[in-house]
C-alpha cells in the first residue's frame, strides 16, 4: 500500500547530495552506548561479527549496514542509540569482511546473499524462542533484507521490518551511477571495493589461505575497472557463483520479492536519491498486503535530515522507524 509522509527536507538541506553527504561525513555523536560484540562461526567454517547492543527482556531488532559500510555506519549507530533509549535491543551485523577484520574465504557478501542474515535470524531465536524480533536494513542492506523476506514467505518469526533506500533493481542503479553528479559516489565506492579486494588477497596468503587468495588473484588487474558494471561481472559474479553480471543483478534484485513477503514491512524511498532512477519504484500492484511503501520527495541516500535550524538536524528515520516498530509490537 502506498502511504503519505510527513517527511519534510531541511530547508538547509534541500539538495539531494547535501542530504546524502552531511550524514556521512559531518555527524556527530555526543551520546555513547555500551556495545558488546560476539563472533558467531558460519556454517561454511567464516565468520560474522554481531554488534549488540541494550539488555532485558524486550524486543529485539536485527540491523543490516550497506554497501562498504558497518556497524560503525552513522545511520546504524544514530539508530541503535535511538532504539535503546526507546526499549528496544539491538543486534546490528557486520557483513563478511566488514567489522574490521578481513573474513576468512574470497566470497564475501553482495546485494542478493541472504545466507548470511538467515544465519543470524536462526541462531537468535534458537537463543531466544520467546522474544520479539524485527529488522531494519539500509541500502545494499535493505535489497538483502527484502530479497530474504520474499524468500522465507511466511516461515519467519518477526513482528515488523523496514528496509531504507533500497537499490530496488540493480542494473538501473548501477547505470544511474555511471552518470552525472552521482559519478562521485561510483568512484569512492569502487576504490574503496578494490583497495578491499587487493588486501583481502595478501591477507589470505598471510593466512595460508592459498586457494581462496587463488580465487580472488584469478580476477585479474582491477585497476581499469571504472563502472558497478564492471566491477560486479569480474568480481561479484565470478567469487559468488553468477554467470555474468546480468544473471546476478537479475537474482539480487529485491523489487520482484516484494509480493512475497508476509512480514508487515515499511519500504522508505526518497525520490531524489542519487544512487537510483525514480522507475526503480514499484507501484502498488507490485506489493504484497503486508507491504507499506513511503515515498518522500527529498531526503537523498540514507538522509532523511528534516529540521528549522542550519546545522542542528533531525534525523527523521530515527523517529520513524521506532515509530513503526511500536505501532506492530
Amino acid at each position: 500500500m502506498l502511504i503519505k509522509t510527513n517527511f519534510k527536507p531541511a530547508w538547509w538541506l534541500k539538495n539531494a547530495h547535501l542530504q546524502t553527504f552531511y550524514p556521512a561525513f559531518l555527524r556527530t555523536f555526543p551520546t555513547l552506548i555500551t556495545l558488546r560484540r560476539e563472533r558467531l562461526i558460519t556454517p561454511d567454517d567464516d565468520f560474522i561479527d554481531v554488534d549488540f547492543c541494550g539488555e532485558g527482556d524486550v524486543p529485539l531488532i536485527i540491523l543490516l549496514h550497506g554497501l562498504t559500510g558497518s556497524s560503525q555506519s552513522g545511520y546504524i549507530k544514530g539508530l541503535q542509540i535511538e532504539l535503546l533509549a526507546q526499549g528496544f535491543r539491538s543486534a546490528a551485523i557486520n557483513f563478511r569482511g566488514c567489522s574490521g577484520e578481513y573474513n576468512q574465504s574470497a566470497r564475501c557478501y553482495h546485494s542478493g546473499e541472504t545466507e548470511d542474515i538467515h544465519f543470524l535470524y536462526q541462531t537468535l531465536r534458537q537463543r531466544e524462542p520467546d522474544t520479539a524480533f524485527a529488522a531494519v536494513g539500509f541500502s545494499l542492506g535493505g535489497n538483502v533484507l527484502l530479497k530474504w523476506l520474499g524468500e522465507q514467505g511466511n516461515k519467519l518469526s518477526l513482528f515488523a521490518a523496514i528496509a531504507v533506500s533500497v537499490p530496488l533493481v540493480l542494473s538501473s542503479c548501477a547505470t544511474k551511477l555511471d552518470n552525472g553528479l552521482s559519478k562521485i559516489y561510483r568512484a569512492n565506492l569502487l576504490r574503496e571495493l578494490k583497495h578491499y579486494v587487493s588486501a583481502k588477497q595478501q591477507y589470505l596468503e598471510k593466512l595460508g589461505k592459498i586457494q581462496e587468495a587463488k580465487k580472488i588473484k584469478e580476477l585479474g588487474d582491477l585497476s581499469d575497472i571504472n563502472s558497478f558494471w564492471q566491477y560486479d561481472d569480474r568480481v561479484v559474479a565470478r567469487l559468488h557463483g553468477f554467470k555474468n553480471v546480468q544473471d546476478y543483478y537479475q537474482r539480487s534484485s529485491s523489487r520482484q520479492f516484494l509480493k512475497s513477503i508476509a512480514v508487515p514491512t515499511l519500504l522508505i524511498q526518497a525520490i531524489d536519491d542519487p544512487f537510483m532512477p525514480a522507475d526503480v519504484l514499484p507501484d502498488s500492484a507490485e506489493l504484497s498486503s503486508s507491504v507499506d511503501l513511503e515515498i518522500t520527495q527529498g531526503g537523498g541516500h540514507v538522509g532523511f535530515i528534516a529540521g528549522t535550524i542550519p546545522f542542528k538536524p533531525d534525523y527523521w528515520l530515527e523517529q520513524r522507524i521506532p515509530e513503526f516498530l511500536k505501532q506492530r509490537t
